[in-house]
């Protein structure tokens, strides 16, 4: 898979990220973003709690060195359409999806005037990014909810439209800590994508090009069905377990590269970069 390299960058992470000290994953959005000149727009769609979520957000934003913080409160769907959101959607540089739940976003923004505005945004190359449930909704078919800490089943996941920003790709969150992994590949198992992000908590796939970089505490699971040699999803019950035989799996913790077009990790960077 190839990303349209006019495009802008895309930092998904994969919830839990530090808040307080350091904060390495929201730093590196809003470094991405523009900086100390940045103009980052505030997500809180997914949330049942937008106005806590929203400060505590514009909080960290701000001392961080965000030129200027905005909450984009989308309780209704018609609140999309608000003209000061949509205003500030023109200049802004980074958006930033807060976790929740990722239905909401979609039943709340998804064809709506806010959304052609901000994928509008995107392709002009501002950053979009976004924290569990924001990071659920980043492809085309994402994961609605599903079951954790179990074998690959055809019932273990619920899959649904998400926002498209990165089409083709099938992305999990809290991945290690809640044992995901049964479910990544028994979603990857039901659409034509052929490649899975499991992303860590306090952990990023910042993605840039034809290129993703690990972020963070934690590491990216990447399943790659793309040379399986063997799949019984056509023969099973929906409570059946499934068979997938040949997937390649990639484990890269903080710095690692993955090239999209040719499903490899750039390991040789890597290494030079070790000598």
């Amino acid at each position: 898979m190839a990303l349209n390299e006019n495009r802008g960058q895309l930092v998904i992470v994969g919830g839990a990220e530090q808040k307080e000290g350091e904060c390495k994953v929201l730093r590196e959005f809003v470094r991405r973003a523009g900086g100390i000149k940045s103009r980052i727009g505030i997500m809180t769609a997914a949330t049942g709690l937008p106005r806590e979520v929203g400060e505590d957000y514009t909080r960290i934003f701000e001392r961080l060195g965000a030129e200027e913080v905005r909450v984009i409160d989308t309780e209704y769907r018609e609140d999309a359409s608000k003209p000061e959101y949509l205003e500030f959607m023109e200049n802004a540089t980074g958006v930033f999806f807060t976790g929740g739940d990722q239905a909401r976003i979609i039943s709340t923004i998804k064809d709506t005037d806010l959304d052609r505005a901000i994928h509008k945004r995107y392709a002009e190359g501002i950053v979009v990014g976004g924290t569990s449930a924001g990071a659920a909704m980043m492809p085309d078919i994402m994961i609605i909810e599903g079951d954790s800490e179990t074998h690959p089943r055809v019932d273990v996941v619920a899959m649904g439209p998400g926002m498209a920003f990165l089409p083709g790709i099938v992305v999990d969150q809290h991945f290690s800590q809640r044992g995901r992994l049964g479910r990544l590949l028994s979603a990857l198992a039901q659409q034509p994508a052929v490649l899975g992000f499991g992303i860590d908590e306090d952990t990023a796939v910042v993605i840039q090009g034809d290129e993703f970089q690990v972020v963070g505490s934690g590491v990216v699971t990447v399943v790659d069905l793309s040379e399986i040699v063997h799949i019984n999803v056509d023969e099973l019950l929906k409570d059946e377990a499934l068979a997938i035989c040949g997937a390649k799996l990639h484990i890269l913790p903080d710095g690692y590269r993955f090239n999209l077009k040719t499903r490899k990790p750039v390991v040789e960077q890597m290494a030079q970069q070790a000598a």
